[in-house]
C-alpha cells in the first residue's frame, strides 16, 4: 500500500476513525459484547438504549469527579450512526415504526483486530501450512482440464487412503499429539470466528449492489426493455452476482441435514478430547451461529430483491401514467375536433429568394438579472384519493421458493397439492401460477401429465378449484452426484 492510500484510509475508513476515537473503548467494548460476542443481528432502539444506559451508569459511577460519558444513550447511538462515523446502521424494518440498529462490518473488523492484539501462548503453523497446501491443490487440479492429470492425482490419493486403511486393519493407528491438536484447534476457532464476521460483510456488499442498481434505475433515460436488459437481466439480479452465488453455495451446505448432523457429531467429539484445554464454549454450537447469520443475510437478500422489484414497478407505473395522460389528451383533442371540425389549410413557401444582410441582425442585448424572493414561500396542500395506489396484488416468488426449500429440508420431494394443503393460497390464482413458474438451483419442478391434481382456494367469499397436471418439487442433487 502507498502513502496516499494509507492517508485516505486513516481519514475516511470507519474502522480507523473508530480506533482513533477517544470513546473507542466504550464503542468497541459495548458493541462487541452485544453484537459480535452474542452473534446478534439488528436490535430495536428500546433494547439497545436500555443496555447502553446500564453500561454508561456503571462507567460513570466508577469516578468521583465529572462523569466521563455525560450524554444520554440515545444521543450516543445517533452519533455512532451518523454518516461521519458509520459505526451503526440505523434502519426501520418493514412494518415497524421503531428504529433498529446493527453494527457495520468496519466495527466487527476493529473488534477482531483488537482480539488479535492479545498475546497468544501458543502460535500454531503446521495446520495453516496444511490448509494452504490443500487449497493450492484444489485450485491447480480444479483448473486442469486434462483427464489424465486428474486421474494421476486421484490414484495417488487413493493409494494414500489404501495405505491408511491397511495400517488401521493391522491395528496401527496414528494419533495426533497434544501440540498438533492445539495447533488445529486454534486454527479452527479463528476461521470459525472470521466466518461469522464474513456474513455481515457479505450482507453489506449486497446492500451496496442494491444501491448501485437503484441509482442506475433512477437515472435511466432509455426504454424499459433496455433497462431490464442492462440492470435486471433476471429476477435474481442480486443473488446471481459472484458473491451471491458463493454465499448461496455456503448456505445450501449449511442447510444440508447430513452436514448438520456431521458437524454436530464432530463438535461433540471435539469437546471430549482430553488434550484440548480452555475450549471456547461457543464453538460447541458454532454451526448454529453460522446458520442464524446466514439466515439473516438470506432474509436481507430477499428483502432487497422485493424492494428493488417494487422500486422498478414504481418507475414503470410513473411511465405508464404519463402515457395514459398523453392518450387522454389525444382523445380529448379528437372529440373537440369532431364537434367543431377545423378548416384545413396549407401553407406554401414563397416563390422568392429571401435576402438577409449581415447588418440586419440585431446586436447582443444583455439580460438584466432578476432577483428571486424565496422567504415567503408557503407549503401547499391538497387532497387526493390514494386508495388506488394500495389496491395492487403482489406475489413474492422469492418467499414461495423459500417455502419450498424449507419444506424440502427433511424430505426428498413434495407435491404441490399437499404443500398448498399445509399452507393455503393467500392470493388465489396469481399465487398458484407463481408456484408453477418457480425456478431455483436447490430444487426442480416436475410436471406429470398422466396424473391430475385438483387445488382449491377461496376468492371473494367463493370457492375456486383448478384442475392441472400433478406437480412435484424435488430436491436437486449436488453437481456430479449420481
Amino acid at each position: 500500500m502507498r502513502y496516499d492510500e494509507i492517508e485516505h484510509l486513516q481519514a475516511h475508513h470507519p474502522a480507523w476513525v473508530l480506533l482513533r476515537s477517544p470513546h473507542a473503548s466504550l464503542v468497541l467494548g459495548f458493541l462487541g459484547r452485544v453484537f459480535v460476542d452474542g452473534n446478534r443481528g439488528g436490535q430495536s432502539a428500546e433494547v439497545l438504549v436500555g443496555l447502553l444506559d446500564d453500561e454508561l451508569y456503571a462507567l460513570n459511577t466508577r469516578t468521583d469527579g465529572d462523569p466521563p460519558f455525560p450524554r444520554s444513550a440515545p444521543a450516543y447511538l445517533d452519533d455512532w450512526a451518523s454518516p461521519e462515523k458509520s459505526w451503526l446502521r440505523k434502519y426501520y424494518p418493514t412494518g415497524v415504526d421503531e428504529p433498529h440498529y446493527d453494527i457495520t462490518p468496519a466495527v466487527e473488523k476493529a473488534v477482531l483486530w483488537l482480539k488479535d492484539l492479545r498475546r497468544r501462548e501458543f502460535v500454531g503453523t503446521e495446520s495453516r501450512l496444511n490448509t494452504l497446501f490443500e487449497l493450492l491443490r484444489q485450485m491447480v487440479f480444479g483448473a486442469d482440464d486434462d483427464p489424465q492429470s486428474q486421474l494421476v492425482d486421484l490414484r495417488r490419493r487413493r493409494a494414500e487412503l489404501d495405505e491408511q486403511i491397511a495400517r488401521a486393519e493391522r491395528g496401527e493407528v496414528e494419533l495426533l499429539d497434544a501440540t498438533r491438536q492445539r495447533d488445529r484447534y486454534h486454527q479452527f476457532a479463528r476461521n470459525a470466528r472470521e466466518l461469522l464476521a464474513d456474513f455481515r460483510e457479505v450482507e453489506e456488499n449486497f446492500r451496496i449492489l442494491d444501491r448501485r442498481l437503484r441509482k442506475q434505475i433512477a437515472g435511466w433515460t432509455g426504454s424499459k426493455g433496455a433497462l431490464l436488459d442492462e440492470a435486471l437481466g433476471s429476477r435474481n439480479s442480486i443473488t446471481e452476482s459472484d458473491q451471491g452465488r458463493s454465499f448461496q453455495s455456503l448456505f445450501d451446505f449449511l442447510l444440508s441435514h447430513q452436514r448438520q448432523s456431521e458437524l454436530s457429531e464432530l463438535l461433540d467429539r471435539l469437546g471430549k478430547i482430553a488434550d484440548l484445554e480452555d475450549l471456547d464454549p461457543r464453538l460447541r454450537h458454532v454451526h448454529f451461529d453460522w446458520i442464524d447469520a446466514g439466515e439473516r443475510t438470506q432474509s436481507t437478500v430477499r428483502l432487497l430483491s422485493e424492494q428493488l422489484r417494487r422500486f422498478l414497478d414504481d418507475q414503470v407505473w410513473v411511465e405508464n401514467r404519463r402515457i395514459f395522460d398523453l392518450l387522454r389528451s389525444v382523445e380529448a383533442t379528437a372529440v373537440e375536433f369532431r364537434q367543431q371540425p377545423p378548416t384545413l389549410t396549407m401553407e406554401l413557401p414563397a416563390m422568392a429568394v429571401e435576402v438577409v444582410l449581415p447588418f440586419e441582425r440585431p446586436l447582443y442585448a444583455p439580460v438584466a438579472p432578476v432577483s428571486l424572493d424565496s422567504e415567503d414561500v408557503q407549503v401547499g396542500s391538497g387532497e387526493f384519493e390514494a386508495d388506488v395506489l394500495l389496491d395492487q396484488l403482489y406475489v413474492d416468488r422469492d418467499a414461495l421458493a423459500h417455502t419450498v426449500r424449507s419444506t424440502l429440508r427433511d424430505r426428498g420431494q413434495i407435491g404441490l397439492a399437499p404443500l398448498i394443503e399445509d399452507r393455503p393460497l393467500q392470493h388465489g390464482l396469481a399465487e398458484l401460477i407463481g408456484y408453477l413458474s418457480l425456478t431455483d438451483a436447490s430444487f426442480d419442478v416436475v410436471f406429470d401429465d398422466e396424473r391430475r391434481d385438483e387445488i382449491g382456494w377461496v376468492d371473494d367469499d367463493a370457492e375456486r378449484r383448478a384442475d392441472l397436471p400433478a406437480v412435484t418439487f424435488t430436491r436437486s442433487s449436488p453437481e456430479g452426484a449420481p
